[in-house]
């Protein structure tokens, strides 16, 4: 890559760039994947996808610093309005050693799930209680440590107004903390806390094991609120590798939303299979998912399949 970027610049005769004349810098790391999404829904028929389509820089600097830049090609802004380009990550990052300080627009240490890259996330979606609690992107500043690989914390510091917000509009700070140990090497156990209103508390518990190619993860989150009661809910989710290349996932959740009603009950089963066609380049996902929501509990079924491919 650094190679065919000078070529390139002696080519059409632009000075030197920056990091070809300073000791130490080297060219940055480009990088992305797109996922198209094939669904078959009960009651819709099929509909095709461009799921996601991301493109990253990544690099470092002197003095141990680096940066990342991630941005969303093809950002979904509604069924009937058209994608747009939406920046996902933008952060500096200084890691001296076992301490490290981010600051930027980034993922808040909150969810195990959430907090996986994308591109290995073994189901199609997240759990609906990741997706509806957890706190997502936002701009601020985050301090990590680790003690080897027993454990890890981290605290930050956000806006609370999401990602892209110019900024804090409410005046509020949004606090989140995680932590992680490891007393085996095989087994992680985790919690995560929110605190972004007086009114407003989010907490998280999770676990993950693996095992000779077994693997097993859980999570339980809720948001708590004065006078009203608890959003809560928990997914489990299993998997077997029966090839290098060829995994079985099963996992079940249910979120639940008591104060607005009954019919924001959310219940789902998913089976599936993922495929390593080309690993950690081409990989295809395959799933079936029931889902139960409403007030009624109605059925909806689907089976999705995806190819993601990684650049």
């Amino acid at each position: 890559m650094k190679r065919a970027l000078m070529l390139v610049v002696a080519v059409i005769g632009l000075p030197p760039p920056s990091w070809a004349q300073v000791p130490g810098l080297v060219a940055p790391k480009l990088g992305g994947y797109v996922q198209v999404r094939e669904t078959a829904q009960e009651k819709v028929g099929l509909t095709a996808t461009l799921n996601r389509a991301r493109f990253s820089i990544d690099g470092t600097l002197p003095a141990r610093f680096g940066y990342r830049l991630l941005t969303e090609l093809q950002a979904s802004t509604g069924a009937r309005t058209p994608a747009a380009v939406s920046l996902r990550e933008a952060i500096v990052r200084w890691t001296p050693g076992a301490f490290a300080v981010t600051a930027g627009q980034f993922k808040t240490p909150f969810s195990r799930e959430y907090l996986l890259p994308v591109p290995v996330v073994e189901t199609p979606d997240f759990a609906a209680v990741v997706d509806s609690l957890a706190p997502k992107y936002d701009l601020g500043l985050m301090v990590e440590y680790a003690w080897g690989p027993l454990a890890t914390a981290h605290v930050g510091a956000f806006n609370g107004d999401g990602q892209n917000a110019s900024a804090n509009r409410d005046s509020t700070v949004l606090v989140v903390g995680r932590i992680v140990v490891r007393p085996l090497a095989q087994l992680a156990l985790g919690a995560s806390v929110a605190h972004d209103h007086a009114d407003s508390l989010r907490w998280g518990i999770e676990a993950q094991a693996e095992h000779r190619g077994l693997m097993a993860r859980a999570e339980y989150i809720a948001r708590q609120r004065p006078f009203q009661d608890d959003d809560f809910g928990w997914y489990a989710l299993g998997g077997f590798r029966i090839t290098p290349q060829v995994q079985i996932i099963a996992r079940q959740e249910d979120f639940q939303r008591p104060a607005i009603g009954t019919s924001r009950r959310v219940r789902a089963t998913t089976f599936g299979a993922i495929i390593e066609v080309a690993p950690n380049r081409v990989r295809l996902l395959v799933d079936g998912v029931r889902r139960l929501a409403g007030a009624s509990q109605s059925r909806m079924d689907s089976v999705i399949g995806q190819i993601q491919v990684r650049f």
